[in-house]
């Protein structure tokens, strides 16, 4: 750790003030990952599904949401126009 914060420059700090772990952030965001896929199943897979949807649509303006039957349940695929924007989705709805 210390490697790795003494080769920072001083203008940029990658490490956490409290723990001192690294963090790449370029690691963690993939600019490419803004498709979320969510499988509902049972007998409120309906409701479920249809309740996210709502969420995702009040929640962010551009984003394409699809509902579809597979079996017994649904399937809700939801294409954000950015990857901070589903992973900001994942957390709020712990998904």
């Amino acid at each position: 750790m210390k490697n790795i914060h003494n080769a920072q420059s001083s203008l940029v700090n990658d490490t956490c003030n409290d723990c001192g772990s690294y963090a790449d952030i370029g690691a963690v965001i993939d600019e490419h990952d803004r498709q979320l896929v969510v499988n509902f199943s049972g007998a409120e897979a309906q409701v479920g599904s249809e309740s996210l949807r709502k969420k995702v649509q009040a929640r962010f303006d551009n984003v394409s949401v699809e509902l579809m039957s597979v079996g017994s349940g649904i399937s809700l695929t939801i294409d954000f126009a950015f990857s901070a924007e589903k992973m900001i989705f994942q957390l709020e709805n712990a998904i």
